[in-house]
């Protein structure tokens, strides 16, 4: 009645066991790369002789992409090493297998590794595709039929009713989800590795060691003699003795699995509003609480990891060490947004028991090594904790949009449905809802709703909200202990709508470094900067068009690094003409320059109107979408960046009033939230300045979240330079 099953590592259900297939070299994305085959025991590649489309529909098929866009030859991702298995291979396109393929046959060819084959795959997952990087629909044993054992889903069911309803759920009986229902693991045998494991699924970083708890189920188990090492990221991955459907076996001298979980410091009973995160890893770029861009700190200084031989091993420590379980999915090819600065890790394998991730064996990061496209993303196992039962979107056309509700308790103990009041509901507080709801990243924040006006709730039960952006409720947030709302009425309450990518624009903080100057400049060249306030005050008082202003003058190129295009808010029907400069503006505010004391106060300020939001440049592979000429479209499409010139009007801070001394530059981007991104915290830059009343220099310009806490601490308390010279 039993079989005994191994998965000591997770393969793809397309994969037959003899061969398997990945994608190499460099410069890629996660979707395209040296096609490499390994059989027998080695990895080679594929000949791009007699090659065609065909060929490159069934190695995405095997890759696990719904089909291919393009193939290439000539080595075009660099030249592969070891064997070249296959040649002159030759698909219909339907085949379900290379193999099926007319070629020369295994490791019979003539060619060298300059003509190794790659292919560029349609970046779309083929329906319950799980390979070693994904875990989607793994089943309990590959061995038997697939659609008899597939684990549909486990659960742990709370071992007392004093337990019911209390979130998270960290003690209980496993149950296992089956296509005839639910079932047990039988705990004979049960181990501590086994309840890693499990916990680790449930989005727990460690277990408790617990006895045998006597069970009077009367159950089914399907489960036997699970062994596992307590390093896999699924239970599928350990070996297991398993009951054929429609038969169970009995468990001898035991009863029913048993696990008791330890939640991580987001997840505790008490949990902390400003919980700080382990310091030597950080999640950036995800729409959810447990995913992101991996980023480790090294002296100071944060940076990313390179997805060469990223797995799920590897996704797992990051996970664990940030009090979260083990990996869902280990992504590569920067799926959350590409970081910027520093890239401190490649080819890293941890056995998965490592306490952090530069416990694990690594290598350091060359240039020609990997690019910010190669960035390394996780997604984590969380805790289910219940958020989104306590609120809910009404009105809108899909279940992306719509007016905020949220379920309170009121003072007699009684929740009814209420609203959120508008005032100052920006983005930031958007982001917040749609994580709640698991909606992913916001898209837009409204502060008015009458066209969502399709509920009978009217009470406004918070108002004066203001997010950070990560939290993991709107309760979390800042708000008004007494309901405060200056526009009453529903069709004043907020809105959002949510969106599955967001943008991300960061400064190129080197760059303001390197170009910086001073420029006095004639009055009579200054009346267009000045109908646009881009002067100081005490410029009204000049004597026009005599005399000079003193101006900081630096270039600013804004990459998006996001996964959706930077868009304004406003349509083209919304933008405003300025005549003197002959331009549109589509956003009010783009950006903030300012020049502040050693103690922070604001001693200069400038603002840049984005008059022209284009792709002036963009990465290899992609295209320019957007040019401000002939009133066309505005915005900067992913993969590229708007070049501000230090030499265009505006692209300044008036320092005329300013004394010698030494100040802190600052830039900011979207200062007021205006159009949603995936991360905030990169949208500030500073720089140390120095001003002795006739040249400027500027050092450690950096954006506000690449610094560790504690250096950036010292930056705060900078002394200022005593002499011209920047150590």
């Amino acid at each position: 009645t039993t079989e005994i099953c191994s998965l000591n590592s997770t393969t793809s259900p397309s994969q037959d066991g003899k061969i398997k297939f990945r994608l190499a070299g460099y410069p890629r994305k996660h979707n395209e790369g040296r096609v490499e085959v390994f059989y027998n025991g080695e990895w080679g590649t594929i000949c791009d002789d007699d090659f065609t489309l065909a060929n490159a529909h069934v190695l995405c098929h095997h890759l696990g992409f719904v089909e291919a866009l393009s193939w290439s030859h000539s080595a075009k991702y660099g030249p592969g090493t070891g064997k070249i298995w296959l040649d002159n291979v030759m698909c219909g396109g339907s085949e379900n297998s290379i193999e099926k393929c007319v070629s020369r046959g295994w490791g019979n060819s003539d060619c060298t590794h300059q003509e190794d084959a790659g292919v560029v795959c349609k970046d779309e997952r083929l329906p319950g595709f799980a390979d070693s990087n994904i875990i989607e629909s793994l089943m309990i044993c590959l061995c038997m039929q697939v659609n008899e054992n597939r684990m549909k889903n486990i659960r742990l069911r709370p071992l007392s009713g004093a337990h019911v309803g209390r979130m998270p759920v960290t003690e209980g009986v496993i149950e296992v989800k089956f296509k005839e229902g639910w079932g047990h693991i039988c705990n004979t045998g049960w181990t501590t590795k086994n309840s890693r494991v499990v916990c680790g699924m449930m989005g727990f970083p460690s277990q408790r060691t617990m006895g045998k708890k006597p069970s009077s189920l009367q159950t089914v188990y399907r489960i036997h003699s699970v062994a596992c090492t307590g390093n896999e990221a699924h239970l599928s991955a350990c070996s297991m003795e398993f009951s054929k459907a429609n038969s169970s076996a009995s468990c001898p001298d035991g009863g029913a699995a048993v696990v008791s979980c330890v939640p991580g410091p987001l997840f505790t009973q008490a949990r902390a509003r400003r919980f700080k995160l382990n310091p030597m890893v950080r999640l950036k770029g995800g729409a959810k609480t447990g995913e992101g861009r991996v980023e480790v700190l090294k002296e100071s200084e944060w940076g990313t990891v390179c997805d060469d031989h990223w797995n799920l091993q590897s996704a797992s420590v990051v996970c664990r060490e940030l009090g979260f379980g083990t990996a869902k999915e280990a992504l590569t090819g920067a799926q959350m947004g590409q970081g910027m600065g520093p890239i401190y890790m490649n080819e890293v394998q941890c056995r998965g028991d490592e306490k952090s991730l530069w416990d694990c064996p690594h290598k350091n990061i060359t240039a020609k090594d990997c690019k910010h496209m190669e960035d390394a993303s996780v997604i984590c196992n969380i805790p289910y904790m219940g958020f989104e039962k306590s609120i809910r979107l009404t009105g809108g056309r899909t279940r992306l949009e719509g007016r905020v509700e949220l379920l309170l308790s009121t003072g007699s103990g009684v929740r009814d449905w209420g609203l959120v009041c508008g005032d100052g509901w920006t983005s930031r507080e958007a982001m917040v809802v749609c994580r709640q709801l698991g909606l992913g990243h916001a898209s837009s924040g409204l502060r008015e709703t009458w066209y969502w006006d399709s509920s009978n709730v009217t009470e406004m039960v918070l108002s004066g909200v203001k997010c950070k952006g990560d939290e993991m409720t709107l309760t979390d947030c800042q708000h008004h202990s007494v309901v405060s709302c200056k526009r009453a009425g529903a069709q004043f309450s907020a809105g959002v709508i949510c969106s599955d990518t967001a943008s991300d624009l960061v400064l190129n903080a080197p760059l303001v470094e390197q170009t910086v100057y001073i420029e006095d400049r004639p009055l009579h060249l200054l009346y267009c900067a000045a109908e646009e306030n881009c002067l100081a005050k005490s410029a009204a008082q000049a004597n026009w068009p005599y005399g000079h202003r003193r101006l900081l003058r630096f270039s600013s190129v804004i990459h998006n690094i996001g996964k959706a295009d930077f868009r304004p808010r406003l349509g083209r029907h919304s933008w405003v003409w300025h005549e003197c400069h002959r331009h549109y503006h589509s956003m009010d505010i783009f950006t903030y320059y300012d020049l502040l004391s050693l103690n922070g106060t604001k001693v200069a300020d400038g603002h840049k109107a984005s008059f022209c939001l284009e792709d002036t440049e963009c990465h290899e592979g992609v295209s320019k979408q957007y040019e401000c000429a002939n009133f066309g479209e505005q915005g900067i499409t992913v993969g590229c960046w708007d070049l501000y010139r230090h030499d265009i009007d505006c692209q300044w801070i008036d320092i005329t009033d300013v004394k010698p001394g030494n100040y802190i530059l600052q830039v900011i981007i979207n200062p007021n939230f205006e159009v949603a991104e995936s991360d905030f915290t990169n949208n500030a830059m500073r720089c140390y300045c120095k001003y002795d009343g006739n040249r400027v220099w500027l050092h450690k310009c950096h954006l506000g979240d690449s610094f560790s806490e504690e250096a950036e601490k010292e930056f705060e308390h900078y002394p200022g330079q005593l002499n011209n010279k920047i150590s």
